[in-house]
């Protein structure tokens, strides 16, 4: 049976608008002209998240390289924690959650996590006029609500880097 076209590679679950936006290049970006707001159940998040491995290896939290590296090869989710980004996409002094899907996840997550999709392409086109234009306080307003996401720390602990 063919692979859907997400299990192929890694599927990047990017929680944060204006991280996307620096991936995307405010959607200018060849092949990535369209920007979509996948939502997730909440139950597919926390199963992904306690079935991930961080994307390096960590002294301390990880036994010794070899062990990072099997750990890795065997998760179907890997963490990478990238710096949020400013409304000119430059980096911030605080890192956001990437959450990159291979194998059984990126199969849960086209089949049963999607809850819903909304094409959020008019707003990145809007909020970066806004922002080209030096109007910033305008293009705040427009972004989407974006809030700490509560996990337990045993979902959490072995995530932090």
């Amino acid at each position: 049976m063919p692979q859907k076209g997400c299990e192929r590679g890694l599927t990047w679950v990017k929680p944060s608008f204006l991280w996307m936006m620096y991936r995307c290049g405010w959607g200018t970006k060849a092949g990535q002209e369209t920007v979509l707001a996948v939502e997730i159940s909440r139950d597919g998040f926390a199963w992904a998240l306690r079935n991930a491995c961080l994307s390096h290896y960590v002294q301390g939290l990880h036994t010794d390289q070899d062990d990072w590296k099997r750990q890795l090869r065997q998760a179907p989710t890997r963490v990478q924690w990238d710096p949020e980004r400013d409304l000119r996409l430059a980096p911030l002094p605080y890192r956001s959650l990437q959450l990159g899907l291979s194998g059984e996840a990126a199969a849960r997550y086209a089949d049963e996590w999607i809850v819903g999709i909304k094409d959020v392409t008019p707003l990145a086109q809007q909020v970066h006029t806004l922002v080209r234009s030096g109007e910033l306080a305008r293009a705040t307003e427009l972004l989407p609500t974006e809030r700490p996401y509560p996990l337990s720390e045993d979902v959490l602990a072995p995530l932090r880097a």
